[in-house]
């Protein structure tokens, strides 16, 4: 018997081969659900399906068909029995474990039902006796999810909770599977994977040989590497569109496969919101969700709610927690994916995720970028695109997350992730309208780039990789929504302490959104060093010929406090977070509005298109193209300001703020009446050493009663270091001179309630508002501010902007071609020139760098055609009406009323000399191998060139005995001013010679610094005009030149000494003549004020002040009482008895704005007989016909009513207003009071 009973014995075959295996593979309709997680975590994936072996290794392959029959038959004649283990076997992978290797840890699924599990392992002990094998170890089910390192690492728990995440399977195993190895080569590679070779009914128990259509590789895995990023070829997994979960009225989170409503959404969508948020995921185990409340506050917050939400590096955890939101449910009534936490729903495939949420219908798809967890969400609209001839064309939303950090490896990693995207998307979807939002980790301060080239962290290759990864978005036509926005609407800063970081920032770093400066939760990530800069990794960009970017914000950039973790076991060092105040993001959120043009509609082209002239960029040589050789030089040769420069500045202006103000008092009293704000230079941020401050106060009182109040607190703190240096009184309205703390400072006022009780806001209100419907003076004196403001605001890369501004003031100034009182170049003209060039580049997509802005600034204003053609900002004056006159050889034009050209003291000479320059450096930087430290050698002397370049000057002689700071300084700006005129009445007695002036004082050059008697010289050298004919002058042309250069002289010299005002014969002496080269002799530029401050300087009577004619908003009669209390307090200096003494007529005299409306308006009076008297400033007094005379701002002959002189009656040419006798005959105001009483 024991014969026979061994006989029965099957024959053993040996278990060594690992080229087969015997297993239980679940449904098809399972898998991606399980390859989600395998893809990116088992590094079998690719060569296995989802399967739970029974025997492997197995038998080798050639024994394969034998030992499979053996295996049949025994499981037939085994299943006669009842308790056959073949009968009826479920599986139910419900639970998750892990497996403990010495190297690694095997993570699994596996079914914790004792019964099925039980009836498994006996299906596999009647396999192994099949083949004459028993069970020699233990065997424990599993379907293996992935692989982890550490045990006790925060990644090891992580996937342990992805996997545990995974919603529970159960099926029928009605067959068996063979698989067997089958290797191959790909692109040079050997290459394995496990295919079916046959399968064994449980039913029938039938051996079926597997046909083509049932290899995995065939129809199955190739379905199935959603998210694994390794497949051979990058491309959109179409086979699987995906649809997103809405919330169900069961309350549960469930697929969303609604109708398009194609024609709907394309007649009704006509602006679409788009927002941006990488909401910083947990990486230590347990995540806390302290900053959870705080993320859902800021993408729930009302101005930055969008139509669609692109988030990154979203966990479970989070995803699960913003899905529990209700305003989130209703607001965001479509999300990529649903809450992990939902039984049915399968987690996220990697920690950091990407989830699109949406108040519109789509469906999605995956597009692998070779790398595991790297690709991007292809979303496709129902109800968002365009109708074509009837044809609906869908828009494309793709998500961005590329790699991160600033290495050769990352970068090139993010080049082929981003060549992917646009490649993928110019094959597919060419006609669409595209978006692109998320996290395009792209380092972008300069400073962090090149000084991680210095310390050879990255190559050169790498620097250029970074450049090219900007063309290319450029040049796929997508357009960035922040730098649209910005040059067209300006970013919206929240205070002045924004103006200040930006101030500080490198190039490239404007519109950061991240930023380690501020935001202590990106600091902990980036730590200290090159790499602890401000990034602008976040963007919205978009492309399509019907998409117009309407506006763009940063959001998330407010504090909040944690709350207490509800994660289980959350550690002790979180609970002592509770409480405190954090960002929610180490990001900073970014949010574009859009407008998007329906069937037949077209974006309207402005008219300022054929007036403005194109920028064309001209990139840097190689030897010019490094930003810290370009900065190392202007440093060198002290352009920048030092550290002690800025403390000292601050600290006046702080001090002058405490004076003026008189802020303890102000707070006391609740809301602030005054603000004051520096402009200018100081302003900007593009001030030097040598700079004064230039400061504006705006508050709710009358010019005159502010004046009044501020002298007696400025003389009040004179022990403070303030010293009230001089009181200068223009048509522009006053200003004080001041020195405060040894820093040079100029205050002026404007009167404007409302502008300074909404201040800073109604900096960033349109130029239509409401709030600027002011008087010309009111609106002259606040337009500083406003166009600061609006620079600010909107150059995009204001860093460099800042540089490059410096090196064009440094160039200007060293060619003699800056000083706007002798009709050349200012601050603001410089600014407005730059901003455009600037602007317009930004325009076309591609970010440009510093150096490429100048040689482009340069090469573009170097064939400017000032003669004919406006420079100006398009993006501001989108309806220009401005219509040049032909006194007007120059016209740059500024942004806010009253006054838009600022060149208005240009002169033709004056002209001809900055085009002259311009063209000159422009040749410098072409020649071969310029570089900026032979450029700023070739610029420097303009002085001595000066002397050195005519044969004969125009010599005004200027001399000064006083001993009055505020008398010398007068004397001195007044001639100054007065040299325009000299040019201009040069040229029009001599146009065929050139004038040009040199901007600044000479002296001889053994006079003292300390020298108290004050003579120097005002150059101007003359030439013959190239323009004009080369033939010699003959001696009538030369006498004729000659007698009209004496009388030009002549003439200057009469206006000067003719003023009364400025020029005191008992104090100064001026005198023009012509001397040649020869005898000028040694000479060298004056740096010395002309005079001493003394005590008394700064006393001034009511006499000298300007005549205002301003409307302030306010209660007048409530300031009445205040104002009389301060007028008593002037004393009346025994100096002044000199002057004419004003009659003592009653009421107020009435403006000329209020003549004009009168005769224009009464009935009695006929406009048509009153003439208009004026100061023209080149001509003198000129008359205009009244109906002739022009009120509007903009329109070309407009003229500013404080040069009103008189008005005349044609009929009997009596004289009825007269200003400087302030005589009036229409109202009877003035000097007509008396006769009247």
């Amino acid at each position: 018997m024991a014969d026979q009973g061994e006989a029965s014995q099957p024959t053993a075959v040996a278990l060594d081969s690992y080229d087969t295996a015997l297993c239980v593979i679940p449904p098809k309709q399972y898998w991606p659900m399980f390859d989600g997680l395998r893809s990116l975590y088992d590094k079998a994936c690719e060569k296995w399906p989802p399967h739970i072996n029974l025997a492997y290794p197995f038998v080798r392959v050639e024994d394969l068909p034998r030992t499979c029959a053996s295996v049949s038959s025994h499981m037939d004649s085994t299943s006669r029995n009842s308790n056959s283990p073949s009968n009826n076997i479920n599986i139910c992978l419900n639970a998750t474990d892990v497996f403990k290797h010495r190297r690694d840890n095997t993570i699994f699924k596996y079914d914790n039902d004792e019964k099925r599990t039980a009836k498994l392992v006996a299906l596999r002990q009647t396999i192994l006796e099949a083949i004459g094998h028993t069970s020699a170890t233990d065997y424990r089910m599993h379907m293996t999810v992935g692989q982890s390192q550490d045990l006790d690492a925060s990644p090891h728990k992580y996937l342990m909770g992805k996997a545990s995440l995974l919603p529970s399977v159960q099926w029928s195993v009605d067959k068996l599977y063979i698989l067997h190895r089958r290797r191959m080569e790909i692109d040079g590679e050997a290459f394995t994977q496990m295919e079916i070779w046959g399968t064994i009914d449980l039913n029938s128990f039938s051996l079926h040989r597997a046909g083509v259509s049932e290899h995995p590789t065939q129809d199955g895995l190739a379905a199935t590497t959603t998210r694994d990023g390794l497949s051979n070829l990058p491309r959109e997994n179409s086979s699987l569109v995906n649809y997103p979960y809405t919330y169900s009225d069961e309350g549960r989170w469930v697929l969303h496969q609604g109708t398009p409503t194609h024609a709907r959404g394309a007649e009704n969508l006509d602006s679409l919101t788009v927002a941006s948020y990488n909401v910083l995921a947990e990486f230590e185990w347990p995540p806390s969700d302290a900053r959870y409340p705080l993320l859902v506050q800021n993408i729930l917050q009302q101005p930055i709610l969008s139509d669609i939400v692109v988030l990154q590096e979203v966990t479970d955890s989070f995803l699960s927690y913003i899905c529990q939101s209700d305003d989130i449910r209703k607001h965001y009534r479509f999300i990529s994916s649903g809450p992990p936490d939902q039984d049915d729903i399968e987690p996220l495939p990697s920690h950091l995720n990407v989830v699109v949420l949406s108040r519109w219908a789509f469906s999605w798809s995956w597009l692998s970028f070779h790398r595991r967890h790297k690709g991007a969400i292809i979303v496709k609209f129902a109800d968002i695109g365009k109708l074509d001839n009837g044809v609906f064309i869908p828009a494309i939303l793709s998500t961005v997350h590329l790699t991160c950090g600033l290495t050769d490896g990352s970068v090139s990693s993010k080049k082929s992730e981003l060549q992917t995207l646009i490649a993928h998307l110019s094959q597919n979807y060419a006609h669409n309208m595209w978006i692109l939002a998320g996290d395009f980790n792209v380092t972008t301060s300069a400073y962090t780039i090149e000084t991680a080239f210095k310390k050879k962290s990255i190559s050169s290759q790498t620097v250029a990789y970074l450049n090219g990864l900007e063309n290319s978005l450029a040049e796929a036509g997508l357009i960035d929504t922040w730098t649209s926005a910005r040059v067209q609407h300006g970013d919206l800063m929240d205070s002045e302490h924004d103006f200040e970081l930006q101030s500080q920032t490198f190039e490239g770093e404007q519109g950061a959104t991240f930023d380690p400066t501020v935001n202590s939760l990106a600091s902990d990530i980036v730590g200290w060093g090159f790499q602890n800069r401000p990034q602008r990794y976040d963007r919205i960009l978009v492309k399509g010929e019907d998409v117009l970017v309407t506006g763009f914000t940063l959001f998330g950039r407010r504090q909040g406090y944690l709350q207490k973790s509800t994660t289980d076991n959350a550690s002790e060092s979180e609970g002592e977070l509770e409480g405190e105040l954090s960002y929610a993001s180490d990001h900073w959120g970014v949010r574009c509005s859009l407008k998007i043009n329906g069937p037949g509609d077209n974006i309207a082209t402005e008219n300022t298109s054929k007036l403005s002239v194109p920028v064309h960029l001209r990139p840097a040589s190689t030897s010019l193209d490094s930003i810290s050789e370009l900065k190392n030089c202007l440093d060198e040769i002290g352009v920048f300001p030092s550290d002690l420069d800025s403390t000292r500045r601050k600290a006046a202006l702080q001090l002058l703020k405490e004076v003026v103000i008189e802020q303890d008092a102000v707070e006391a009293r609740g809301k602030p009446a005054f603000v004051l704000v520096p402009v200018g230079s100081y302003g900007l941020g593009v001030w030097t050493a040598s700079s004064d401050i230039d400061c504006l106060c705006i508050g709710p009182i009358c010019t005159k009663t502010f004046f009044n109040l501020v002298v007696q607190r400025l003389r009040k703190a004179e022990d403070r270091g303030i010293i009230l240096r001089r009181r200068v009184n223009a048509h522009s309205g006053t200003m004080l001179e001041l020195e405060v703390l040894g820093i040079k400072m100029d205050l002026q006022y404007c009167p404007s309630t409302i502008i300074a009780e909404t201040w800073p806001h109604a900096m960033r209100l349109p130029a239509t508002d409401s709030a600027f419907a002011l008087p010309t003076q009111t609106l002259a004196k606040l337009k500083p501010a406003r166009d600061m403001h609006y620079l600010q605001r909107t150059v995009p890369d204001y860093a460099a902007f800042r540089t490059a501004h410096y090196l064009i003031k440094y160039w200007a100034k060293q060619r003699g071609i800056y000083s706007a009182k002798f009709g050349l170049l200012s601050g603001i003209q410089i600014s407005i020139l730059l901003a455009r060039v600037c602007k317009l580049l930004a325009q076309e997509g591609t970010p440009v760098a510093l150096p490429s802005i100048l040689t482009t600034f340069f090469d573009h204003y170097a064939s400017f055609e000032w003669n004919t053609q406006l420079a100006f900002d398009p993006l501001f004056h989108k309806q220009l009406r401005y219509i040049r006159t032909t006194r007007e050889p120059m016209a740059i034009l500024g942004y806010h009323p009253p006054s838009l050209n600022t060149a208005l003291n240009a002169s033709l000479p004056s002209v001809r000399t900055i085009s002259n320059e311009f063209t000159r450096a422009n040749t410098l930087l072409c020649h071969e191998g310029a570089t900026w430290n032979t450029f700023l050698s070739s610029i420097q002397g303009g002085a001595s060139e000066f002397l050195k370049e005519f044969k004969t000057f125009i010599k005004i002689d200027t001399q000064f005995w006083g001993v009055s700071l505020a008398k010398g300084s007068g004397f001195v700006g007044w001639l100054e001013s007065r040299c325009v005129m000299l040019l201009v009445d040069l040229n029009r007695r001599l146009p065929s010679i050139h004038a040009r002036i040199w901007p600044e004082r000479f002296v001889k050059e053994d006079v003292a610094e300390d020298e108290t008697d004050y003579q120097g010289y005002y150059l101007i050298g003359l030439d013959k005009w190239e323009a004009h004919t080369q033939e010699p002058m003959s001696k009538d042309d030369m006498k004729t030149t000659l007698n009209s250069l004496h009388a030009a002289l002549q003439k200057f010299e009469e206006q000067i000494r003719g003023d009364e005002k400025y020029f005191d014969s008992k104090t100064s002496w001026m005198s023009a003549s012509l001397v040649n080269q020869s005898e000028l002799g040694a000479l060298r530029l004056d740096a010395r004020d002309w005079g001493e401050y003394t005590i008394g300087d700064d006393d001034f009577d009511d006499e000298e002040e300007e005549e205002e004619e301003e409307t302030i908003d306010s209660d007048e009669e409530n300031r009445s009482d205040l104002e009389a209390r301060t007028s008593k307090s002037k004393s009346k200096k025994a100096k002044t008895a000199q002057l004419p003494v004003r009659p003592a007529y009653k009421g107020k005299f009435r403006s000329s704005a209020d003549v004009i409306n009168r005769i224009r308006w009464d009935p009695d009076m006929n406009s048509d007989d009153y003439i208009v008297g004026y100061e023209d400033r080149f001509l003198g007094t000129k008359e205009r016909a009244l109906d002739a005379w022009k009120s509007e701002q903009t329109d070309e002959e407009f003229i500013p009513q404080h040069r009103i002189l008189y008005f005349k009656r044609k009929s009997d040419g009596v004289t009825v207003w007269d200003r400087k006798e302030r005589r009036d005959m229409v109202f009877g105001s003035g000097v007509s009071s008396i006769k009247a009483d």
